[in-house]
């Protein structure tokens, strides 16, 4: 018997269940002539060939997964796309916020000449006051509102009707507003642990916004563990210049620092190895201390300095032990975060301030509180939907060619994409350059979603927060408008032939239904729509003989957008592509609607 194996062929080539069983047949039927004779699919041999070919499929499936989910070009899975882009630089933001103004309205007393509104009860709507849409999502105010500030609308509200005087007076302020409601977890900690990590659960996390321990330290979010400086703004006191630099932002050593990691569905904070007695506390920045290499040197063989690490360690900052952390977050209340116009009307929680309160009624104090109203006069919108596999893979790809500047087109696009959550987010951007420009001016076209998923301008304070975002990874001599991109809504009308005894309602039904979940993915900016993509859905259905004719029209008039479009000036000649402008983006609004199929 062991000369009959001596030269054995193995074939590597069998991986899946029944190219196995068959090379294992042939081996036993080889082999084992005498031992081995019934092999029907009831006999006990027959088992045992079966169970070894099911568990080599099995492994070579692992292998093969395995090998797959190795490289981010061919991984499947979410989470490992998403710690291939770690290993670039890509950062996760996880949820997004939505950012924009909600207009807030309070009725005052006259005052006692009754010439206007007694400014002693014109009270200050404190930032942390929340407020919520019809759908349920919570918006947090995030500035204080004045409503004694001169430039608030007054007008008078109620009157006496015994004698017309005004007893009452409307005010009306506006603030900025964020999604998400302030939430509060607290951790008990132990005994020192290096890199300790803390979990948050969810996937609706936007920002951390502090994280302190029970012994009242304070700790710092920073990009990366190694970095111990953060900039700080402080409040500017000299009243010559405090109109046009209201802050100084100053350098501040932060030894007690965190990173957040997050995941699909996990906030992870992490914070360094050091101790209390290795680390000196938190200070204002000095180049001074500075620690240079020299020893017995009387020079250094390396100049570079990284401005983000100003103090010399190895440990990464201190690890909290033996305390509690107590862990401030911001985290959006519903899936999508969005708000058409005039939906946040209800206050869930308002925090007011008054000037002298205790020489003031408290009945009209509480008169004020509950007359507080609140309205949003634009949408609040923004990117709300994660990015799928694919999308992931080339932010992943963009920023880690963007290395966190703008130097290239691709690095700004990059850049807008991967903005973090609490500044907000676009769903779609293009980047050119302004050719009738005399300077280096970048042109960045964005666009964003509504509550139902379709496209919408962006808000001007998202473009804001783009362009701020952008202001320090920029070359110096770039200037950058943020712009709309131009939305035009388009119409597809199909014939197709089916054969003969088809149910054409059926089949009719099932065209639609094909093309509704193709035209439902989002195009990109300056995207080209194929018409032969309609041609290939419809004719893949069986029971389609063939499409006669795909004809796109522009669908413009109420709920669509405003933008005029020549369909024939931008078609291909050979009527296959409709071509779109760098600054143009396509989408099928209402596919409901706007599909129309006829049936011969």
């Amino acid at each position: 018997m062991g000369k009959k194996r001596d030269n054995i062929k193995i074939d590597y080539l069998s991986r899946d269940f029944e190219s196995i069983r068959q090379d294992l047949l042939e081996y036993a039927r080889r082999y084992y002539p005498d031992t081995f004779k019934d092999f029907s699919d009831a006999s006990f041999g027959a088992l045992m060939v079966d169970t070894v070919a099911y568990i080599g499929d099995m492994l070579s499936f692992y292998l093969d997964y395995q090998a797959n989910e190795s490289f981010m070009a061919t991984a499947t899975e979410y989470t490992n796309v998403l710690k291939h882009g770690k290993a670039l630089g890509y950062k996760h933001h996880g949820a997004r916020t939505t950012h924009g103004l909600l207009t807030f309205y309070v009725l005052i007393p006259a005052n006692s000449a009754a010439t206007g509104p007694d400014k002693d009860y014109m009270p200050i709507l404190q930032a942390g006051s929340q407020f919520s849409s019809v759908n349920g999502s919570v918006f947090t105010l995030v500035e204080d509102v004045n409503f004694a500030a001169s430039t608030n609308e007054i007008v008078a509200a109620n009157q006496d009707p015994s004698n017309g005087q005004t007893i009452r007076y409307a005010v009306k302020a506006t603030g900025q507003v964020v999604s998400g409601e302030t939430r509060r977890k607290r951790f008990k900690v132990g005994s020192f642990k290096k890199f300790l990590q803390l979990n948050i659960a969810g996937n609706n996390i936007t920002e951390i916004i502090s994280v302190t321990d029970s012994d009242g330290h304070q700790y710092f979010e920073v990009e990366n563990l190694s970095q111990n400086i953060v900039y700080v703004p402080i409040v500017n006191t000299d009243t010559t210049t405090s109109v046009q630099t209201p802050n100084i932002i100053k350098p501040i050593v932060v030894p007690r620092r965190f990173i957040v990691n997050r995941e699909r569905f996990n906030t992870t904070l992490v914070f360094g190895y050091g101790s209390d007695s290795e680390i000196p506390n938190a200070s204002l920045a000095e180049p001074k201390d500075i620690v240079l290499d020299l020893h017995s040197r009387d020079y250094v063989t390396d100049a570079a300095m990284d401005p983000s690490v100003l103090i010399k360690t190895d440990k990464f900052g201190v690890a909290p032990s033996n305390t509690e952390i107590s862990v401030v977050y911001r985290a959006n209340t519903a899936e999508n975060s969005n708000a058409a116009a005039n939906t946040i009307t209800k206050v869930h929680s308002a925090l007011f301030e008054f000037s002298n309160r205790l020489n003031l009624s408290a009945a009209k104090i509480s008169s004020v509180k509950a007359s507080l109203e609140s309205s949003n006069d634009a949408p609040i919108m923004g990117d709300v939907s994660a990015p799928n596999i694919n999308e992931l893979k080339q932010l992943i790809a963009g920023t880690y060619s963007a290395q966190n500047r703008a130097v290239t087109i691709e690095d700004y696009k990059a850049l807008v994409l991967t903005m973090p959550g609490r500044f907000g987010g676009v769903k779609r951007c293009s980047v050119m350059r302004d050719i009738d420009s005399n300077v280096r001016n970048i042109n960045i076209y964005v666009v964003s979603q509504t509550k139902n998923g379709r496209l919408e301008t962006t808000s001007e304070i998202l473009k804001q927060n783009i362009k701020t975002w952008l202001g320090s990874k920029r070359l110096i001599n770039d200037a950058v408008d943020i712009l709309d991109a131009k939305i035009i809504n388009l119409g597809i009308r199909f014939e197709i032939l089916t054969t003969q005894n088809a149910n054409k309602t059926e089949i009719m039904n099932r065209a639609l239904g094909r093309v509704r979940n193709y035209v439902n993915r989002t195009l990109d900016i300056g995207e080209s729509f194929n018409i032969t993509d309609i041609y290939s859905v419809l004719n893949s259905i069986a029971g389609i003989v063939d499409t006669s004719w795909v004809k796109i029209f522009h669908q413009s008039g109420t709920g669509y957008s405003n933008i005029n479009f020549n369909i024939k000036n931008y078609m291909s000649p050979d009527g296959r592509t409709l071509r779109a402008p760098r600054n143009v983006i396509f989408e099928v609004k209402y596919p409901n609607a706007d599909l129309q199929g006829t049936v011969r």
